[in-house]
């Protein structure tokens, strides 16, 4: 079994392969789907918009769909904004609690050179 930093390694070794063959300007659609063919090529799991549920006071309140979800552990939130902002540091660190998750990672393919946020939900 492979430790979450091995996980999060091979995600941004396969991040950063997408961004030098696709480049910038891409919808996060387009993204969302060559990465999910290079984490497989990566030899791990990974499931497209795979539903996390989330929890308010030990109760189940709705669902989240993370963009891409690996190896039962990781949550890739893909961007192609400006810049990540706090904002988007806060939802993925508000959806790593509320469905219970320890690692997650904001990937902003908008730009030539990627730009990554690892974040873990310390519980």
């Amino acid at each position: 079994m492979l430790s979450q930093n091995e996980i999060t390694e091979k995600i941004i070794g396969a991040a950063y392969k997408v961004s030098n063959t696709l480049g910038c300007g891409f919808l996060e659609k387009v993204y969302e789907n060559a990465l999910f063919i290079e984490i497989r090529k990566a030899g791990l799991s990974v499931i497209k918009q795979h539903a996390l549920q989330v929890f308010y006071d030990d109760e189940i309140v709705g669902d989240y769909f993370a963009d891409l979800f690996v190896e039962n552990e990781v949550v890739i939130e893909l961007k192609t904004v400006t810049m990540i902002t706090d904002v988007h540091q806060a939802q993925l660190m508000n959806y790593l609690i509320a469905c219970n998750k320890r690692c997650g990672l904001i990937i902003n393919f908008s730009k030539p050179r990627i730009e990554i946020k690892r974040m873990v939900n310390g519980y």
